[in-house]
């Protein structure tokens, strides 16, 4: 449950999830885990191996009860498939049918046109030992493949679902690729970094760093540009004031 903020809305939707003849519980309740990591909520389970409800799945999911809680069991994939429009086959190995094979972030980008226009999505996922069998991929309208490393390719059935459930909820997400968390303490301000620039300098000056006159306006700009690239906060400066005193203080003691 780490990371989750119970004050936010839970996203839901997306594709149905099918595991067919899933294995262990574990797998069930860590794909459970990451379908609402990413806001899916539909799983349909066809011959679950050890029988449904199983336990195993409820602590391996880790708080993601509403999923596991919603389940649906089928004894047949086509049931499972029946009210779908569009279902995608996740295997390493179309056989010898002929579908097109897309990778996640092209099956997920036609998933989300698909969905846009009203229609009903699903991916299938096999059974941890031998994936899809040939009956359930003809079943399908394409295939899934995520390109790994082709001397190891083998992932847990959890994962595959991690990863294609990721791509889902990163075709439509907004999150700055990069930002700063918001802090205690608003940036530092120009003034503050040039005192704190001046005084950074007298200390350097008087412990002999800058040793070679000529080259002391070059040192003095790239130790600014250094401090200036970190981009401190206010808090941060008066934590280098901080050191800089201590260090004061421990060198009028050598001397």
């Amino acid at each position: 449950m780490s990371g989750t903020d119970r004050t936010q809305p839970i996203t839901m939707g997306g594709p149905a999830v099918i595991l067919v003849e899933s294995q262990l519980g574990e797998n069930i309740g860590m794909a459970s885990r990451a379908m609402l990591n990413s806001g899916l909520d539909d799983l349909r389970l066809v011959r679950p191996r050890d029988g449904w409800p199983n336990p195993r799945s409820r602590s391996a999911a880790s708080g993601a009860d509403m999923v596991l809680d919603n389940a649906q069991v089928f004894e047949k994939t086509e049931d499972a498939l029946a009210d779908l429009t569009h279902v995608y086959a996740a295997t390493a190995r179309p056989r010898d049918m002929i579908k097109t094979v897309l990778t996640p972030r092209r099956a997920i980008a036609e998933m989300r046109g698909i969905s846009a226009d009203g229609g009903k999505i699903g991916i299938m996922f096999g059974g941890e030992r031998s994936g899809l069998n040939n009956d359930d991929i003809a079943l399908s309208n394409k295939v899934v493949q995520i390109p790994l490393n082709p001397g190891f390719s083998s992932l847990n059935l959890s994962h595959a679902v991690a990863i294609i459930s990721y791509e889902w909820y990163q075709s439509v997400d907004e999150t700055e690729p990069a930002f700063i968390p918001e802090a205690r303490t608003p940036p530092a301000t120009k003034g503050e970094l040039m005192i704190f620039f001046e005084r950074l300098e007298a200390m350097l000056d008087e412990s002999g760093f800058f040793h070679i006159a000529e080259k002391r306006p070059i040192m003095a700009r790239n130790i600014r540009s250094i401090f200036q690239r970190a981009e401190l906060m206010e808090q941060e400066v008066k934590t280098m004031h901080g050191i800089i005193s201590c260090l004061s203080r421990m060198r009028g003691r050598e001397d």
